[in-house]
């Protein structure tokens, strides 16, 4: 008989995330469940049927799975068996405070306005701690918020008093860039919500608020590298990074090669 494993990888105020892995197969009868808080699943291997009183559709890899709180509903696999999601739950304060309209269908598809949070919530499957859930959790929603509105135009241009705020923010990460600095703080920084501050955020940098935090403190990593004779480890903890488990594969990442490559090509023979 088929199983379901949930592993809650992070929470925050109104919200968590977990790690949902189904072994159920055609043998396996479905069953009548209910959400209880508003839903979002990104579907990340595997493939089955879910029913609301929204409608029916199939789920598959990219997909979105979207449930209303207290809506009754039923998965089935009746092709093949298993599937895993990194499955979003929101306590219906936080999702008022987001604007988001009841879900009026079951499933989103593998749309392009989803697919960079769709990207990093895979990521967030296969590497938990290479992924900012804060702001995977505000993002994914801002973006199924932008899809299921029933009239919605686009994202509206970012003004002259929204490149002020992101400015201070920048300003303050700059000062800052070495202490963990969740996003409600840097928000709060913008005097803006989280969900309005990701969003305009992404639009002035090109960047979430996580991506540029990371790629500034590799920088001054890279800096202190070749201008300091610190140890490796002692340079990760001074530029933001809690351990070498994170910081070196992301120094990679950035710069192709590891910190104690790159502190080599620079002439710089320290001992680490």
């Amino acid at each position: 008989m088929g199983k379901i494993a949930a592993n809650i990888l992070a929470s925050g105020d109104g919200w968590n995330v977990g790690d949902v892995v189904c072994t159920a197969g055609p043998r396996d009868r479905p069953y009548e469940e209910q959400h209880s808080a508003w839903s979002i699943a990104v579907v990340a291997r595997g493939s089955f049927q879910y029913h609301s009183s929204c409608g029916a559709a199939l789920m598959s890899p990219g997909a979105v799975l979207l449930g209303n709180c207290g809506q009754s509903f039923e998965c089935s696999h009746e092709h093949a068996t298993g599937d895993r999601c990194l499955a979003f739950h929101y306590n219906p304060e936080f999702f008022d405070r987001c604007g988001v309209p009841p879900f009026r269908i079951p499933r989103i598809p593998a749309l392009p306005e989803l697919a960079p949070w769709v990207a990093m919530a895979h990521l967030a499957v296969q590497a938990p701690h290479k992924v900012s859930f804060d702001e995977l959790a505000w993002g994914v929603i801002g973006a199924v918020a932008e899809v299921v509105r029933p009239s919605r135009k686009g994202d509206r241009a970012p003004g002259p008093a929204d490149e002020r705020r992101v400015t201070a923010t920048l300003r303050f990460l700059e000062a800052h860039f070495s202490e963990p600095l969740p996003l409600a703080q840097l928000a709060s920084t913008a005097s803006m919500s989280e969900f309005h501050f990701l969003r305009t955020f992404r639009q002035v940098t090109g960047l979430t608020p996580h991506q540029y935090l990371l790629r500034m403190r590799l920088r001054e990593a890279a800096t202190r590298l070749v201008t300091r004779s610190e140890s490796i480890l002692d340079i990760a903890l001074a530029s933001g990074f809690g351990d070498l488990s994170n910081f070196n594969p992301a120094f990679r990442a950035e710069f192709g090669v590891s910190p104690r490559a790159y502190r080599r090509a620079s002439g710089d023979q320290h001992l680490d």
